[in-house]
């Protein structure tokens, strides 16, 4: 069963890789693919890129090009809860895109066509990957529930509040989950998603993201992708 290993920066993929003995390169949709086995299990590991068509465009290809049948994503987000601090972690259970408004025509954040505004990731994938975080990163603190993604790295306390207000059940903001959940729903792929919180998504959030990157994030990525192999099914 070849699982997707999807990255959001080049630093976790390149920890990813790591752990891999026979990786190789296939190009698709202006993207390289990484090919092998990781704990004796088939993978592809690839950079998702930035915002949701990128991310979409990348799921899609898994699933068309390279049969996957499960995609987990490993990255950074900007905490918007209340106790979602740097360094905690978020497994999804939820995904919806905060900046989609189709009203009046449909309420806000409903994609359009769906009836749904937030799609699920998948519970038994996503209970094996809260296990592999809580295996490989043990003193973390983990939450658990609804990720936004939007087309907008968020870097200010006042739009960071506005969406703690708008969506009080969101616990971190990112660019690219939800696409990727739509595709997967679409698809009937399951789906799960873990997220490292880089910063607060205010005025410091660009120079405490950078530094995050490089310290902490792609350790974790590598850790919890190796953990979540070495012990699923």
């Amino acid at each position: 069963m070849p699982t997707a290993i999807v990255s959001a920066m080049h630093q976790e993929l390149a920890a990813v890789l790591a752990l891999m003995p026979d990786e190789h390169k296939q190009v698709a949709a202006g993207r390289e693919f990484w090919v092998g086995h990781l704990h004796g299990r088939e993978v592809v590991v690839v950079l998702s890129r930035i915002g949701k068509v990128a991310a979409a465009t990348t799921a899609t290809a898994l699933i068309e090009r390279f049969g996957v049948q499960r995609i987990v994503f490993t990255g950074v987000a900007g905490g918007i809860a209340p106790g979602v601090a740097r360094g905690d972690v978020v497994v999804a259970d939820q995904f919806l895109q905060h900046d989609l408004d189709a009203s009046p025509i449909f309420p806000r954040y409903e994609v359009p066509l769906y009836g749904l505004s937030r799609f699920a990731t998948d519970a038994v994938l996503t209970d094996r990957l809260d296990a592999a975080v809580r295996h490989a990163l043990p003193g973390t603190r983990v939450h658990r529930g609804l990720i936004a993604s939007g087309d907008r790295f968020v870097s200010s306390a006042t739009e960071s509040q506005a969406l703690q207000q708008a969506l009080p059940e969101a616990l971190c903001v990112e660019m690219e989950g939800a696409a990727i959940a739509q595709v997967c729903h679409d698809y009937g792929v399951p789906f799960a998603a873990v997220r490292t919180i880089s910063d607060r998504a205010d005025d410091d959030a660009h120079g405490d993201f950078v530094q995050f990157i490089e310290q902490v994030a792609s350790r974790h990525s590598a850790a919890i992708v190796d953990a979540l192999l070495m012990r699923s099914a």
